[in-house]
């Protein structure tokens, strides 16, 4: 299969699409999550969308057992790729993941295990790909200007979450003069405008959304004669084959039970709104994004039946 890698320009950490037609998929944080990722290319493919139209916001690497048959996925397809805090890591061999998480929490503690799977399973080559992956990805759709980051414009690992206040969020709009942020990271799904523009999260396609559910996540932006209309996908796939391949490399049975359970054994980062809502499962209404501010409103995902744990 020809290998494509799409790059910034020499001396730029930007790599600009130019004007996209047609629907946009969006999805992040495949995690090394194989059959996940297979499940996402096989829903493009029922959606009609190629991937010449589908963004990656970063962390293609991370907790589950199959970090290059991942990588090569990704690169094979030609998917334009934003670097994660992974992918930085992992590129210039550092010595940990920088998810920003605090020391001495359940977070850095799971996250040693996997990195040092992922580091050693990893080519050079691959690394090399992943240090000359940039930082933004910029794109216009139906005539809006949308930039594609990991954590934030401002700092790669930043967790920008629904509960984040909108000041927060304007502010990094401004940073990149768009009149969207598709970002990552936190890997939780979410959609809001604030004052007619849009911070969007599409979730994570190689963990669950902390929601009681296996389900994992991507989303579709697609313009039309009434705005761009943003749905949230929910994904099933077998997660019982990725979970068996981590306990047969020996990785951390807390992310393994969660590819199942659907929800995290690692809440340290989660701000209180995010905590609180912890196993109950989401569903999204369509929104239609007209681009007239103060008229559009990001409703909350509906709250389905709790599966919180006892």
């Amino acid at each position: 299969m020809q290998r494509f890698d799409l790059r910034p320009a020499a001396g730029s950490e930007i790599l600009d699409l130019g004007r996209i037609d047609g629907p946009m998929l969006i999805f992040g944080g495949t995690y090394s999550n194989l059959e996940a990722t297979e499940a996402l290319l096989a829903a493009a493919a029922r959606h009609g969308i190629a991937p010449a139209n589908m963004i990656c916001t970063g962390d293609v690497v991370a907790y589950c057992a199959d970090a290059a048959a991942v990588t090569a996925l990704i690169r094979d397809a030609g998917i334009a790729t934003v670097m994660g805090n992974c992918e930085e890591s992992l590129g210039a061999e550092a010595a940990d993941c920088g998810c920003g998480f605090a020391p001495g929490t359940t977070c850095e503690r799971l996250s040693a295990a996997w990195f040092s799977y992922a580091s050693a399973v990893l080519t050079d080559d691959d690394k090399r790909w992943m240090a000359g992956l940039p930082r933004r990805i910029a794109f216009t759709l139906a005539g809006r200007r949308m930039v594609a980051v990991h954590g934030a414009p401002s700092l790669i690992n930043r967790f920008i979450f629904r509960s984040t206040p909108a000041a927060v969020k304007r502010g990094e709009i401004d940073l990149v003069a768009a009149d969207a942020v598709l970002g990552g990271h936190c890997g939780l799904p979410f959609s809001e405008l604030i004052d007619g523009r849009l911070w969007h999260n599409s979730g994570a396609i190689g963990m669950p959304a902390n929601d009681g559910t296996p389900r994992v996540w991507y989303s579709i932006l697609t313009p039309g004669p009434g705005g761009i209309r943003i749905d949230h996908h929910g994904l099933t796939y077998n997660h019982a084959a990725a979970a068996a391949k981590m306990r047969a490399a020996g990785l951390p049975r807390e992310y393994e039970q969660a590819l199942a359970s659907g929800l995290w054994d690692n809440d340290d980062i989660l701000p209180p709104a995010e905590t609180a809502a912890k196993g109950t499962a989401l569903a999204f209404a369509p929104l239609l994004w007209s681009g007239t501010a103060g008229h559009d409103a990001a409703p909350p995902p509906r709250q389905l039946a709790s599966r919180r744990p006892a």
